[in-house]
């Protein structure tokens, strides 16, 4: 059964980093895009960066300049360093790919979802 499993959250400070990552657990193929989204309580869920095979990225305006993702395909996992950290960043982290466990598609998987604290 493939499953993507999350490490790294925590507490921290303000102005403090974390770095999460997120890795493909199960038999794959290859993986196509991967993301990490949050969600605050009492708020949606919201994209926070997302990278492709070739390593475009794309970001939310509220982490630009403070989070990096990053990922190695050959081990299928995706990184999100985050630095600068802010109390409204504060939520659960979910990590998201696109996988292809078959030739001929591409399925959705969402992880189980990080914490992630920021508080002094």
């Amino acid at each position: 059964q493939v499953q993507l499993v999350e490490s790294g959250g925590g507490l921290v400070q303000p102005g403090g980093s974390l770095r999460l990552s997120c890795t493909v657990s199960g038999s794959v193929l290859n993986s196509n895009t991967m993301a990490w989204y949050r969600q605050a309580p009492g708020k949606q869920r919201t994209l926070v960066a997302s990278i492709t095979v070739s390593g475009r990225s794309n970001y939310a305006d509220s982490v630009k300049g403070r989070f990096t993702i990053s990922r190695d395909n050959a081990k299928n996992t995706v990184y999100l360093q985050m630095n600068s950290l802010k109390p409204e960043d504060t939520a659960v982290y979910y990590c998201n790919a696109d996988l292809r466990v078959v030739p001929d598609r591409l399925n959705n998987y969402w992880g189980q979802g990080t914490q992630v604290t920021v508080s002094s």
